[in-house]
């Protein structure tokens, strides 16, 4: 790791040292677009993939760094690994502190004990196949299993419009699953949220990420 990575990991470490909280658990960074992870499956191997991020905030993390502005260039096979400057890598990652708020017009209030029915449940309907909805639980869960409540919300234009992915060349398939969350110890009545199932085929990019907004 090394450049904005370092910085981005300084940054990070000083903000957990704040709040008294240990590095890894989602909870200590509150209002932090935490670990949007970029998956890409082309459907050759030795494939050319650029993928370019304009972001609405300030970026604290990105593994590997770009490596041309604000984009990564790098070779993708169809079985998901990249290819960086000559390392390996499962996904690209970045991180970053937004200026846009999250809403919350619908969505879902859940109980902690009854959060990783519902996750599975929806991750699956959201697109995510089963390694990456494991990732995604790995690293959510630990923070929301043991509330009395979880106020969540799968953002979709917000997100969109405030993280804007260019990718060449264009996918077939492109799935962002976007959670923005907190916790809550009474019930909240939230309008209930559609969700669109979409169908992986040819050239498909996934990428999830989160938000515990409070």
């Amino acid at each position: 790791m090394k450049g904005k990575s370092i910085v981005g990991l300084l940054i990070t470490t000083a903000m957990m040292a704040l709040v008294g909280c240990s590095a890894g658990n989602a909870e200590t960074d509150a209002g932090v677009d935490l670990k949007p992870v970029i998956y890409l499956y082309p459907t050759e191997d030795n494939t050319q993939v650029s993928v370019s991020l304009d972001y609405n905030g300030d970026i604290t993390d990105l593994i590997p760094e770009f490596n041309t502005e604000n984009t990564w260039n790098v070779t993708a096979n169809k079985d998901g690994k990249i290819t960086f400057e000559g390392q390996q890598f499962d996904y690209l990652f970045w991180e970053g502190v937004p200026k846009y708020e999250y809403d919350f017009f619908t969505g879902y209030c859940i109980k902690g004990s009854e959060t990783e029915n519902f996750l599975s449940e929806k991750l699956t309907e959201l697109g995510l196949n089963e390694a990456e909805k494991k990732e995604f639980l790995k690293f959510w869960l630990p923070d929301m299993e043991n509330n009395p409540y979880n106020i969540i919300s799968f953002q979709d234009k917000t997100y969109r419009k405030g993280a804007k992915l260019s990718i060449s060349p264009e996918p077939d398939t492109m799935i962002r699953v976007f959670m923005a969350w907190y916790p809550s110890d009474t019930f909240i009545k939230i309008n209930p949220q559609m969700l669109y199932t979409p169908e992986r085929k040819g050239f498909t990019v996934v990428e999830w990420g989160g938000n515990r907004v409070k």
